[in-house]
């Protein structure tokens, strides 16, 4: 795996940190929104342009310093993004994708809108719950065109491995990185990553998204496509470019607008400081998990590189999850699962039928994840901690 990168010096009282005053209840997770992203929306609306226009402009070109990349594609969300990587490279019909079943259902859905068929992979282990290369070099067939990585829980997957898996059987390789924004080993090794900017990720937008690409004939399609083709948009056009343009490709409403990408441009100042603070939690939950329920096992080695998006553990096998679920929601801590198994969905049942992917089955029965945001503080994970070494030995 790829090693963890080095500490930051970033201060995250930099940051606006401001504590959960509510004890009474622990959110899975919490966007940071306040007084700074009040006021960039105000200025969008004052200035009267709210579609794409210089703030999306400028939200590129801070999230290409972040990621050390020449550009980024501002999309409508990580699903606008995926679906505009495959059809600009041209990925449909008769094509096979190799992709997770622990994932979100739109890392799927997004092989079957270009008309590909998703071959689902079973993940490596239960303490490295990413896709298994083994098995997916066992999948392959002569139909296979693309793998899409996941980098679950903001983890990354062994991306040399995968890029040499790739080249050697000719596939492109494509990252969901939703999970992963801020990390700059996005987009290295692939051909395109997608971020996602959701209201429950490492920095938001609301909703959005963005890609990144190393081949710039590859941006400047995925450009096009994303406003329906054409050949200018509409802020192009006011600011007396003329009013002409044609059609030169098929295309979509991928945009991002002016007032998300105005949260952006705010919520980006603040995201390393937030991804160092989300490091610290999990270090702390991983040295409390060991002193009060060392049972529980919080997978991928501590020195993986990671965003730290979310904060899983798995569950002993004899542990009656459900139980554990509602003695922490009885103790004020919401929970979640990250995530069912894809292949058990009935939509998936039906058109992909006789799949088993024991391990990732395995690990969506047990695992279990807690909270992890930056306005978190050493008390709040103490106190998950403790509710929960406490529902698991009264099992």
């Amino acid at each position: 795996m790829l090693a963890a990168a080095p500490a930051t010096k970033v201060d995250i009282n930099e940051a606006p940190l401001t504590p959960v005053t509510d004890f009474s209840f622990i959110p899975v997770a919490d966007p940071v929104l306040g007084s700074d992203e009040k006021e960039a929306l105000c200025e969008v609306i004052d200035s009267g342009w709210i579609t794409m226009g210089e703030r999306v402009q400028r939200f590129e070109e801070d999230l290409a310093k972040i990621h050390a990349v020449d550009e980024t594609i501002a999309v409508n969300s990580c699903t606008a993004g995926l679906h505009l990587i495959l059809h600009a490279l041209g990925i449909g019909p008769g094509d096979e994708v190799l992709v997770p079943s622990l994932t979100f259902v739109a890392t799927i859905n997004c092989v079957l809108y270009v008309g590909a068929k998703p071959v689902l992979v079973d993940i490596e282990s239960l303490d490295n719950p990413l896709m298994s290369l083994e098995e997916a070099e066992s999948k392959c067939t002569e139909r296979t065109r693309a793998i899409i990585l996941v980098h679950y829980a903001g983890y990354l997957a062994d991306l040399p491995a995968w890029k040499e898996f790739a080249d050697r059987r000719g596939l492109l390789l494509i990252e969901d990185a939703a999970h992963a924004t801020g990390l700059k080993e996005v987009g290295t090794y692939s051909v395109a990553a997608a971020l996602s900017f959701y209201g429950n990720k490492n920095m938001t937008t609301a909703e959005g998204g963005a890609i990144i690409a190393s081949d710039p004939d590859l941006r400047d399609r995925m450009r096009k496509m994303r406003g329906h083709g054409l050949t200018s948009g509409t802020f192009q056009r006011h600011n007396g470019s003329g009013p002409g343009y044609d059609m030169i490709m098929l295309g979509f409403n991928f945009r991002m607008d002016e007032l998300r990408a105005a949260i952006g441009i705010v919520q980006l100042k603040n995201l390393e400081a937030w991804n160092l603070k989300r490091r610290q939690l999990t270090n702390l939950y991983r040295a409390l998990l060991e002193e009060y329920v060392p049972e529980v096992v919080v997978p991928f080695d501590e020195n993986t590189t990671s965003s730290y998006h979310i904060m899983p553990v798995i569950l002993p096998g004899d542990v009656d999850r459900s139980r554990v679920i509602k003695s922490l929601r009885d103790a004020g801590i919401q929970t979640t699962i990250h995530y069912p198994p894809a292949h058990l969905f009935s939509y998936y049942r039906e058109r992909l039928p006789s799949v088993k992917l024991p391990k990732t089955e395995e690990y969506s029965e047990r695992e279990l994840t807690l909270p992890l945001f930056p306005r978190l503080n050493d008390a709040h994970v103490e106190r998950v901690t403790q509710a929960l070494a406490k529902s698991v030995h009264c099992e």
